[in-house]
């Protein structure tokens, strides 16, 4: 049996030693420049180096995007930005454009070369032709089935590594080569910089009535016609086993540290499960559902892997995530009084009962007993995101840990 590997995102250094921590085998990331999340806070080189050295401390490997579609503008910087990734040596570098992918295995050959999802990539045909160029890895597009995914890894050598998506958002457009963004905000997804039209709330006018907006409507919200609901296959991972993927790729570089602490606990360990005991994966299969639920999504669908997506493969009504949780802060180190240090991310109050999430899926329920705000004065509320915090819990926290507050079911 293969074992595939595990690639969770990370826009930020500390949601990159997150995912390793709670069972990446790897984390794909940005630089500066040159890649598709330019919205995402991204990695300096210095916090590339200290990731990098984070990773493989732990056995673990980090790969990093290039993957736009470069102008004549572009190349300088890419070739300087190359010449970057040399001396930091990850283990891969994504890419989709032909030019870039000269470029870099000209400037740093000793790095594999992944072909992004961004170059369409559907037949072995073309996965045949990556690998002549010395390609190591195709990250497929996300339109194949998983009987496409079957016959192209028969027909192509088994040192040719496949990746597929197997948990996220999709994109309205094929493999994320969308149009709308530039059309409509004059901002180009094809170079970073997408404002997702997919998840806007549209009207219709009629040419002869011009200002005239007219509603579509699924209820009072309004509909969104072209908002996909989200990947997830951890039912379904026997299947991707059995097409000879190499690698499950979680999207969400945009996502916060706990979306990714969820979805790597529980691929992880449903992969664990089972590569131990088939059976015993069947049996926790609600386990991992409800795990999977701990972190935001948008209902789920299975994509493509089965056919061709139908109109159940949208959500008209709504534009939102469900959220279980809130995502309070990962905690950065316990002082000698046993107060957790960490950079708050949503609002919290003395008194009340949140938990404390542990790497290999321990959750400890505690009471916020005491806060200290940055300049160390005692307070009964933290409402500002972003304010550096002393916080006295009633268990006790380890850094890395992360703190969350379960949400009333609405």
């Amino acid at each position: 049996m293969r074992h595939p590997e595990l690639l969770l995102p990370a826009g930020s250094l500390p949601v990159l030693k997150t995912a390793v921590l709670y069972g990446a085998d790897a984390v794909y990331i940005g630089g500066e420049v040159m890649s598709l999340r330019a919205k995402a806070r991204n990695f300096t080189p210095d916090e590339m180096r200290e990731g990098i050295a984070f990773a493989h401390g732990r056995g673990k490997k980090v790969y990093v995007t290039a993957n736009i579609y470069a102008h004549n503008a572009d190349l300088a910087e890419a070739e300087t930005y190359f010449r970057e990734l040399k001396e930091l040596s990850p283990d891969g570098i994504l890419v989709s454009d032909p030019g870039l992918f000269d470029l870099a295995s000209r400037i740093c050959p000793e790095i594999d070369l992944h072909i992004s999802t961004q170059a369409n990539t559907t037949n072995y045909a073309s996965v045949l032709f990556w690998r002549r160029l010395g390609a190591k890895r195709i990250v497929t597009a996300r339109e194949l089935s998983v009987r496409e995914l079957t016959e192209l890894r028969r027909n192509i050598p088994d040192d040719m590594e496949i990746e597929c998506f197997v948990h996220g958002a999709m994109c309205i457009s094929y493999s994320g080569r969308c149009l709308l963004s530039n059309y409509l905000a004059g901002r180009d997804a094809n170079r970073g910089a997408c404002t997702h039209p997919c998840r806007w709330k549209y009207a219709v006018m009629e040419e002869t009535r011009p200002g005239e907006y007219m509603p579509i409507e699924e209820n009072e919200r309004g509909t969104y016609i072209f908002n996909s609901r989200d990947l997830c296959m951890v039912d379904h991972l026997p299947d991707l086993y059995d097409a000879g993927v190499d690698s499950f790729k979680v999207e969400g570089r945009m996502k916060t540290a706990l979306y990714v602490a969820t979805a790597a606990s529980a691929y992880s360990r449903a992969m664990r499960d089972f590569e131990t005991d088939p059976a015993l994966y069947e049996r926790n299969l609600d386990f991992y559902r409800e795990l999977i639920s701990e972190g935001t999504y948008r209902r789920f669908t299975t994509g493509f892997f089965y056919g061709r997506p139908d109109e159940s493969a949208l959500i008209y009504d709504s534009n939102t995530y469900i959220r279980s949780y809130t995502f309070l802060g990962i905690v950065d180190e316990v002082d000698g009084d046993g107060r957790c240090l960490f950079l708050q991310k949503n609002k919290f109050s003395v008194g009340e009962e949140i938990e404390i999430m542990k790497p290999g899926g321990r959750i400890l329920p505690a009471e916020v007993l005491s806060i200290q705000n940055g300049e160390g004065m005692e307070v009964l509320s933290a409402p500002h995101p972003l304010e550096q915090l002393s916080v006295k819990l009633s268990a006790e926290a380890d850094p890395f840990d992360l703190i969350r507050r379960k949400e009333p079911c609405s």
